[in-house]
C-alpha cells in the first residue's frame, strides 16, 4: 500500500532524528507577560522570545491592534489585488520615513522578504556572496536565486576579497549578503569592511536588520545605523515580529526598489496581506521606539549585565570581541547536543525557560543555550537564571 511505506519512511527518518538529538517537540507556550510564560502548563521566566523592547503588550500597540480588530480580522487578498488598506499604506510610509529611505514594501513575513528580494534581484549571469551563518531565510533566497552562490566567512573577509579579486570579471552583477546580527549568539557584521569590498569590485550590499531594527543605532534604525553605512547599503530588509513585536517584512530603500520588489516578489503577490490589525499595531509600535528611546538603552544595559554575570560564574559566552556587549542575544556553549538539551529540561523543571539550540541550526560542536534579553528583564530575573543555570551545568558535567 501506498501510505505504508510513506509512514515508514517518516518513522524511520524520525527515529534517525531522535538518534542523533535533533527531534523537535511542539510545546504549548502561554505568554503571561514579557518575560513569564506557561510552557506546557509551567509557569517559568522566559528568555526564548525576540520582544527585546517588550512591545508585544506595550499598552499603545495593543489598544492599536485592538481597534483595529473590531472592523476586520483577515485582509481578504493579496496586496496586489485588494488586501492592501490604507493601513498598508500608512505603514509603509511610516517605516520609509523611520528608515529615511524613500520607499518602503510590506511582506507577510520576515522569512517571505528575504525569500522573495533575494530572487528577485539575483538574475542569471550574477554571483551571490552569503555569509555562512546567515539565517535560513537568506541562505535559501541565496539559494534558490539564479545566480552563482558563493558562501564566505566573516572571521576570514581577507578570502571574501580574494574571490572577488579572482571571479569578479565572470559575472555581471555580484551582491554581498549578510545579517546585521547573527541571531545564534549576538554577533555584528562588519558592514563597512563589506561595504569597502562592494565599492572596490562594484557589487551591491544586502542587509537583513531582523535582530537590528529597533535595538542598535542612534534612533533604533539598526545596525547600519550604528556602522553608518546607510547610504552603502543597496538594500534593507527588516522585520515587524522581533523588536517592533508583531509579525510581517519589510524592505526599505528606493522607490525604484520597492516598485520592482512590487512587481516581481513572488513571495509578496502571491501571499495574502497582513491582517489590517497587525498594521496598525506596527505603527504603534514604530512611534513608541521613537517616543521611548531609554527601552533601548535598557535593554543594552541588561544585556551588558547578563554577559558581565556569565563570564563572573565561568560560563563561556559565544561571541565575537569586536561585537557590542549590549547586543541583546547571548549564547552560552555547552557543545554537546545530548547536553545542551538536557540542561534546557532542567532549567524549564527549575522555572527558567532558555531554548537549546543545537545542529543543523548551528555548526556540529557549538549546542549552546540561547538567552533573548528583553528591557522587561529585571536584573534579579538574570541573576536567578545564572546562578541556576551555572548550578545546573556544574551538576550535570560532574
Amino acid at each position: 500500500m501506498q501510505k505504508d511505506w510513506f509512514q515508514q519512511r517518516l518513522t524511520s527518518s524520525l527515529e534517525n532524528l531522535a538518534q542523533i538529538h535533533q527531534c523537535r517537540v511542539r510545546r504549548d507556550v502561554t505568554a503571561i507577560s514579557t518575560t513569564e510564560s506557561l510552557v506546557d502548563g509551567r509557569l517559568c521566566c522566559s528568555f526564548a522570545t525576540n520582544d527585546y523592547l517588550g512591545l508585544t503588550r506595550h499598552p499603545k500597540v495593543i489598544e492599536a491592534f485592538s481597534e483595529a480588530a473590531t472592523r476586520q480580522a483577515g485582509a481578504g487578498a493579496s496586496a496586489l489585488i485588494a488586501g492592501r488598506s490604507r493601513l498598508h499604506h500608512e505603514l509603509e510610509a511610516s517605516i520609509a520615513r523611520f528608515e529615511s529611505t524613500e520607499s518602503a514594501l510590506l511582506f507577510p513575513s520576515g522569512f517571505a522578504a528575504n525569500l522573495g528580494t533575494l530572487k528577485s534581484l539575483i538574475r542569471a549571469g550574477d554571483a551571490v556572496f552569503c555569509d555562512r551563518d546567515n539565517h535560513a531565510s537568506l541562505i535559501d533566497g541565496c539559494r534558490s536565486s539564479a545566480g552563482k552562490f558563493y558562501v564566505y566567512d566573516r572571521h576570514d573577509l581577507d578570502r571574501l576579497a580574494e574571490s572577488f579579486e579572482r571571479r569578479r570579471t565572470e559575472f555581471e552583477a555580484a551582491f554581498i549578503v549578510t545579517d546585521s546580527v547573527f541571531s545564534m549568539d549576538g554577533s555584528l557584521a562588519d558592514l563597512p569592511r563589506l561595504c569597502d569590498l562592494a565599492d572596490q569590485w562594484n557589487a551591491a550590499v544586502i542587509v537583513d536588520e531582523a535582530h537590528g531594527t529597533g535595538v542598535f543605532g542612534a534612533t533604533g534604525r539598526g545596525v547600519c545605523e550604528r556602522q553608518q553605512v546607510e547610504d552603502r547599503v543597496t538594500v534593507r530588509i527588516g522585520t515587524l515580529s522581533k523588536a517592533i513585536g508583531g509579525l510581517g517584512g519589510f524592505v526599505a530603500g528606493s522607490t525604484e526598489l520597492c516598485d520592482w520588489l512590487w512587481n516581481t516578489a513572488r513571495s509578496q503577490f502571491f501571499s495574502t496581506a497582513l491582517p489590517p490589525a497587525v498594521c496598525a499595531a506596527a505603527l504603534a509600535s514604530l512611534r513608541v521606539i521613537e517616543e521611548e528611546p531609554q527601552r533601548r538603552r535598557l535593554v543594552a544595559d541588561r544585556s551588558i549585565f547578563t554577559r558581565r554575570l556569565l563570564s563572573q560564574e565561568n560560563l563561556r559566552v559565544i561571541f565575537d570581541e569586536s561585537s557590542p556587549l549590549e547586543s541583546p542575544i547571548v549564547a552560552v556553549l555547552i557543545g554537546d547536543d545530548d547536553l545542551a538539551v538536557r540542561i534546557s529540561q532542567q532549567m524549564l523543571g527549575k522555572g527558567f525557560f532558555i531554548p537549546a539550540v543545537r545542529p543543523p541550526t548551528v555548526a556540529s560542536g557549538t549546542a549552546r543555550l540561547r538567552m533573548s534579553i528583553s528591557s522587561d528583564h529585571s536584573e534579579q530575573q538574570i541573576q536567578s537564571a545564572v546562578y541556576q543555570l551555572r548550578d545546573v551545568l556544574y551538576s550535570a558535567r560532574r
